[in-house]
């Protein structure tokens, strides 16, 4: 067991890694457009952080967290999700002493202790936004927007849907909650165990339950939309005019409630039905109580989390193009042990000026180390024997042409910039 990586858990290796370095350059370019700044926040918090905003009757909380005891005896959980440690740290740092509005960007790492399946580990990664600050659904429709664009911009976007809805608030939430409970009253004794437990402290977390048995039993339940106050209504209505004025498509989907006790009003999703049973690329929506909920002053917020391996999956079965990592610029062949010097200074010369440029130790034939230049994808070769060191030069390679001519050594970068 020593010698293979925990259930759960996948190494990325350097043939894929590039595939990773494409999506996190894309992501972070488009956040500092659009105004994101990066925040980084540890992979630990207290579990508390956790059971008080992500909510105790989540299954996250209930059965998913990484938690253990420190050896002072504090509780600490790696990582479920990404929103609860930036409002943290966004307190912590009291980064509301500036004017609003305040936005962030993110790439972590997250831990759940669930099944693995296809395109979701144990570990797990994920790509998220922050936009505190605003109550205007202009900044739900804007965070929405920029998973969208996102999308489209990798390519992506052909087999995605958008999923709205609205979870109501603490206002409208009563109603739906007895009616909810009204309905599964009679139903209650085919529910799962958990979902039994979530009967008087949150039947909503119920019609969130991944089991087919529950999935039937809330069949034609309540929907909150039915329920929902005037404020949340309105505030629904204009989510939807945003997003026509964007031009992006959606349906609404009263089904959709999200697995966290923090979200009020907007929930969304990006759902694909090519990449498995769990669809979900990307999911978020607006919670106007957790900043207050964890003893900052009131502050309304809206963002997302986008699974990047559920991302690279969708990309590869939409065809999305992900250009491969550029060749060496030139490699190094050598025969003797002074033309090896000789070859290490030059290419000491040729990364200083930034060419990527390889050389192997290990004394190889010349054959075999322009086989090696072939694999590394290099475009010229720069060979160096006998002959060469006396004349001060080398036969410089064009690895697509076939052309190779004499230059001076010190006149190898010059021979390269020219061409």
């Amino acid at each position: 067991m020593a010698q293979q990586a925990p259930k759960g858990t996948k190494d990325v290796l350097p043939d894929n890694i590039y595939k990773w370095k494409f999506v996190e350059d894309a992501f972070r370019t488009l956040c500092a457009q659009r105004g994101f700044s990066e925040i980084r926040t540890p992979v630990f918090e207290y579990t508390q952080l956790f059971s008080r905003s992500v909510g105790d009757s989540t299954d996250i909380v209930e059965k998913q967290m990484y938690s253990f005891d420190d050896y002072d005896g504090r509780s600490l959980t790696l990582r479920p999700e990404g929103t609860a440690p930036v409002a943290r740290a966004f307190l912590e740092h009291k980064l509301y002493a500036a004017p609003p509005p305040y936005k962030y960007a993110y790439e972590i790492a997250c831990y759940r202790h669930e099944r693995p399946q296809k395109g979701r580990q144990r570990e797990f990664h994920q790509f998220g936004v922050e936009y505190f600050g605003s109550a205007d659904m202009l900044a739900d429709a804007e965070v929405i927007a920029l998973a969208a664009d996102f999308f489209t911009a990798l390519g992506a976007a052909g087999d995605l849907a958008l999923r709205i809805n609205s979870v109501g608030c603490s206002v409208c939430r009563g109603g739906h909650r007895e009616a909810l409970r009204a309905f599964l009253l009679p139903r209650y004794d085919a529910l799962c165990d958990t979902c039994k437990g979530r009967f008087d402290k949150n039947p909503l977390r119920i019609l969130d339950c991944k089991s087919p048995v529950c999935g039937e039993l809330v069949r034609g339940a309540p929907q909150m939309l039915d329920y929902l106050c005037d404020d949340c209504k309105s505030d629904f209505e204009a989510l939807k005019r945003n997003l026509d004025a964007l031009g992006l498509a959606f349906a609404v989907d009263a089904g959709i409630v999200r697995g966290l006790d923090y979200y009020t009003k907007t929930a969304f999703e990006f759902v694909s039905a090519g990449i498995g049973a769990q669809g979900t690329v990307c999911g978020g929506g607006r919670y106007d109580r957790l900043i207050e909920d964890l003893g900052g002053p009131p502050m309304p917020g809206v963002g997302f989390g986008l699974g990047i391996e559920r991302l690279l999956l969708l990309m590869e079965t939409a065809g999305a193009a992900i250009p491969p990592p550029p060749g060496a610029d030139a490699y190094i062949a050598f025969w003797g042990e002074a033309a090896k010097l000789a070859g290490l200074a030059l290419l000491r010369r040729l990364r200083a000026a930034g060419l990527r440029a390889e050389m192997d130790g290990p004394a190889q034939s010349l054959k075999g180390q322009m086989k090696r230049a072939d694999r590394l994808g290099a475009r010229y070769t720069i060979m160096i024997g006998e002959d060469e060191l006396a004349e001060n030069a080398v036969l410089l390679k064009d690895m697509i042409s076939g052309e190779q001519r004499r230059v001076a050594q010190d006149g190898v970068l010059g021979a390269l910039a020219a061409r």
